[in-house]
């Protein structure tokens, strides 16, 4: 099977997994998901943040972003533009967050910042459906995120945040991978996190 289908059906199998989860597991994933991430000290420490915010389905992080808000730290969330056009703009608080279009991620309704605006990064957070210990990352297709890494300054680690089953071993499930894939250096999940390919685990 080529990568591209082999990713296909990763996804509509990882989604309807998703999809079927109570909202009361949801809610409990949450809380988890944010003690984990912000305990890595890439994030712990870092005074500015590129993440996400999570659309129905996916590891929620509405939690996360207060309590990284809270510490002091600036949170830059994704703004898309008509097509793949990739902008930034400064986290606010829930109030501010809308889904300006259907499927779409919500987004903050203040100044964009350009394409650029990840470069001030310490660290990035990415939205994943799955991740194997190689460091490969299943995005959701749209290839938003492979692009938009190019921009973090070099160094900057990128955690991957997915349920504990979607975490795969390489060496007996590896993840199809294209030239244009970019990798994470760290998988968080509710359970724990850890560096991937040659790092060490958390």
């Amino acid at each position: 099977m080529e990568p591209a289908d082999a990713k296909e059906e990763l996804r509509r199998a990882i989604r309807k997994q998703r999809n079927g989860r109570a909202p009361k597991h949801r809610a409990q994933a949450e809380s988890a998901f944010a003690d984990v991430v912000s305990s890595i000290p890439e994030v712990r420490d870092a005074a500015v943040v590129g993440m996400y915010a999570a659309r129905a389905g996916e590891p929620a992080t509405g939690e996360l972003m207060e309590l990284l808000a809270g510490r002091g730290a600036r949170v830059l969330l994704p703004v898309l533009g008509t097509g793949l056009a990739r902008d930034w703009a400064d986290y606010t608080g829930p109030e501010d967050l809308l889904e300006r279009a259907p499927g779409r991620p919500p987004e903050p309704g203040g100044p964009t910042l350009g394409q650029d605006a990840l470069k001030l990064a310490d660290v990035v957070i990415a939205p994943a459906l799955a991740v194997d210990t190689r460091g490969v990352r299943l995005g959701q297709g749209g290839g938003w995120y492979d692009r938009v890494l190019t921009h973090a300054r070099p160094g900057t680690k990128v955690v991957a945040i997915v349920f504990p089953e979607e975490v795969y071993d390489a060496a007996e499930r590896p993840l199809p991978f294209e030239q244009h894939d970019r990798p994470v250096h760290a998988v968080a999940t509710t359970a724990d996190w850890r560096w991937l390919g040659d790092g060490v685990a958390g």
